[in-house]
């Protein structure tokens, strides 16, 4: 009969040391476990997650290559288990090793349960006054995480990653729960769950607005912190994983231990359908069990030694490069096998197309330093599976230097931290030079180009997740994180954020108009700039966390969506989805290659022009004039010098942005065609108008447009049906900033400094 149904103790056969993890295969599981410095290793089976006691202790015997292994016949999906690891206690030379306490396998597929925190899950005595030195006998069965034995079938039918190109994509960050916990049209017991995400509404809005990748905050297993939880709050971002295998228990809509794997790839074949693809924001620099004070849950307990990494020639303290107590050892070969396994099991079994990689400066680190040749670079670049995905660095962790924008090889693309710093101080109208901006508008050449990488490498964002939304940027001088319970201690206090006139809510149109028109202005910036636009989940809707920067322990209403727009903010998701809509009709905006500044195959024009409000060309000195703060781009359609994936030559419409970030307006002459006859300058898009006003078109004769003060106005050379305007043309209605810069590119050089 089966063991697992009848209770008895299960045979154990010999088994093997590879998959890690516990793998079912139609007849029973096999169980496999890394601890090179352990004397022992007990697997612990149980009957239900909130278990104390387990139904079954079973002694691994077999070791091979410093892992433990055994096959147990009839084990099926759904069983519970952990892990007693014996060794020797001693954190004075790095070990930290008690059997009495129940550890998380750290390939576990799926995990049920939390940590109770007033239960006895450290390895020492709190109170002792030898502090961690001392040893707590005492069992944690009950109160802690456990691993689920989970079914790896799955029928994904047709499925096929969208394989969108990087110069195409449209990244949309965004958190599982909070995107559907109060949308209307998803069914109550599906809101904040992988099934939400999935549902035909959540996936119609993210359609209708145009993009072409959600970036999820993480769903890798995870904890809330302890000192949340006495505060009554609990860790919504995620970024305190306890398991790498494992997607978050929480986000799952059913109760049945281990339906959350089922579950999320349900999630990533809908969202494949509809031609979105699913990036994973991935924490591999650290782990949920904190420095030497923190619980003993899994990695600790399993080898201490080989998963952290530790100060050396001394007392066995944790490195942090992270700010979270440690640091993942990623210099130990058997634990960048964990996260290359883990990685390779997204993609292949899990079908994710991507990885954003939270504080990737850490993973980098050899001895000390940041290391661009380092092992973890060198692995991924050699797989042939993880070389081919979407690889996004945070480029940056909090050790002395960690901050590595535009320092990552080859397959790799960064958020691109200046691109967010440049382009909030242009809109607040900062006293400083044009020439940074021109850089982030067109690719960040002086970042990526040198290397080899593209344009794409840069991944452009103006908020994210850590942060203000973009309705908070433009409503708030100061940050108000007070529902943290830190005394607005915790978040950035540099935040280059304005309110003009008033913090926080208000109903003074004026204010009101100014801030909308602000909001505008970011979204086309960022939607007409050259890389890979990443938007914050929420900012089209106008969503607002009320001043707080940082809500990563906000499971509320401070975070989630609300889906009750007002007149204010349909016409922002119009216009967000109209700028998506003219992004990818138009190529010249999805440079796969830097500009060069200079003709291309006998064109009459250069590939990119910068411009003066006089409609002269822009000097060198003028790019580094912090008095600079309109100008014009135009970037000719009918100069690019690409080719499509069929070898046929990309061609398109050549476009005019034109930027103001004065308060006032400013009369911009408008570049002429040169010889050609019969074009005319056709408005797209101005941030100076809210809502659908008829834009303006006119000839190329020399004429101004008034463009108003805060705006941007994006212009296409139309040829059919033109006819000459003359004087001068104004464009909006009321002041609205806009963003100017100098080519990041050879153009920079090229334009700048001829």
């Amino acid at each position: 009969m089966n063991a697992q149904l009848t209770g008895r103790r299960p045979k154990l056969w010999p088994g093997k040391p590879y998959p890690l993890g516990a793998t079912w295969d139609g007849q029973g599981t096999n169980f496999a476990l890394f601890s090179e410095h352990a004397t022992g290793v007990r697997l612990c089976l149980f009957d239900d997650p909130a278990g104390a006691t387990e139904s079954a202790a079973i002694r691994l015997t077999e070791c091979t290559a410093h892992v433990w292994h055994g096959y147990l016949p009839g084990v099926r999906p759904g069983k519970v288990y952990g892990y007693r690891v014996e060794g020797p206690y001693d954190p004075a030379s790095g070990h930290r090793f008690n059997p009495n306490k129940l550890l998380l396998d750290p390939y576990a597929r799926a995990i049920e349960g939390a940590v109770d925190w007033t239960a006895p899950v450290y390895g020492y005595r709190i109170g002792d006054p030898k502090g961690d030195l001392s040893v707590d006998p005492r069992p944690d069965a009950g109160a802690v995480p456990k691993g689920v034995v989970a079914d790896p079938y799955f029928d994904w039918g047709n499925d096929r990653p969208p394989g969108v190109p990087w110069h195409n994509s449209v990244i949309y960050e965004v958190h599982v729960k909070g995107f559907t916990n109060r949308h209307p049209e998803v069914p109550p017991d599906l809101r904040g769950t992988y099934a939400g995400l999935a549902h035909p509404a959540a996936i119609s809005h993210l359609s209708k607005l145009g993009v072409t990748a959600v970036e999820l905050l993480p769903v890798h297993a995870f904890l809330d912190d302890g000192f949340l939880v006495k505060k009554g709050l609990h860790n919504y971002w995620g970024y305190n994983t306890i398991g790498f295998f494992a997607p978050e228990r929480r986000y799952a809509g059913t109760g049945v231990p281990g339906s959350q794997v089922g579950e999320f790839k349900a999630m990533v074949k809908a969202l494949h359908a509809a031609g979105i693809e699913v990036i994973l924001d991935v924490v591999y620099n650290h782990t949920a069990e904190g420095n030497h004070l923190g619980p003993t849950l899994s990695f600790r307990g399993i080898d201490n030694l080989a998963y952290y990494r530790l100060v050396p020639d001394q007392r066995r303290y944790y490195m942090d490069f992270t700010g979270t107590g440690n640091t993942i050892n990623v210099r130990h070969p058997q634990v960048l096998q964990l996260i290359m396994d883990s990685l390779r099991y997204w993609v292949q079994e899990m079908h994710v197309d991507g990885f954003r990689f939270d504080l990737a400066a850490a993973l980098a680190r050899e001895l000390f330093d940041v290391d661009r040749l380092s092992a973890f670079f060198d692995i991924i670049h050699q797989d042939p599976v993880l070389s081919q995905v979407k690889l996004i660095a945070e480029p940056w962790d909090i050790g002395e230097g960690g901050y590595q924008v535009g320092n990552f090889p080859v397959l790799w693309t960064e958020w691109n931290g200046k691109y967010r710093d440049s382009v909030r101080s242009f809109w607040r109208g900062d006293q400083r030079s044009v020439a940074e901006m021109g850089y982030r508008l067109t690719g960040s050449s002086d970042l990526y180009q040198s290397d080899g990488r593209r344009p794409y490498a840069s991944i452009n964002f103006a908020t994210a997740h850590d942060g203000f939304t973009l309705e908070d940027l433009v409503s708030y001088n100061e940050k108000h994180n007070e529902a943290n319970g830190e005394n607005n201690r915790d978040g950035s206090d540099d935040n280059c954020s304005f309110n003009y006139g008033v913090e926080g809510p208000t109903d003074d149109p004026a204010i009101l108009a100014v801030r909308d028109r602000q909001k505008r202005n970011f979204l086309a910036t960022l939607l007409l700039s050259q890389g890979v636009p990443m938007l914050c989940g929420g900012d089209e809707l106008g969503r607002t966390q009320l001043g707080n920067n940082n809500g990563y322990c906000q499971d509320n209403e401070i975070s989630w969506f609300d889906w009750d727009l007002e007149a204010r903010d349909r016409r922002l998701l119009a216009f967000t989805q109209r700028l998506i809509a003219l992004r990818a009709e138009h190529p010249v905006l999805r440079r796969r290659t830097f500009f060069q500044g200079r003709k291309i195959r006998g064109s009459d024009v250069k590939d990119l022009t910068w411009y003066r409000p006089d409609g002269e060309e822009m000097t060198d000195a003028e790019w580094f004039d912090s008095r600079e703060h309109a100008l014009g781009l135009r970037l000719a359609g009918d100069a690019i010098d690409e080719q499509d994936e069929r070898g046929n030559r990309i061609a398109g419409d050549t476009l005019l942005i034109l930027l103001n970030a004065e308060e006032g307006p400013v009369s911009f002459k408008l570049p002429r065609f040169g010889q050609r006859t019969g074009s005319a300058w056709e408005v797209l898009i101005d941030t100076a108008l809210d809502g659908d006003a008829p834009l303006g078109r006119w000839g190329d004769g020399g004429g101004c447009l008034e463009l108003a003060g805060r705006s941007v106005v994006l212009c296409r050379k139309a040829t059919n049906g033109a006819r000459e305007v003359a004087g001068t043309i104004v464009a909006g209605s009321a002041p609205s900033p806009s963003p100017d810069g100098q080519a990041a590119t050879p153009v920079v050089t090229t334009t700048v400094a001829s």
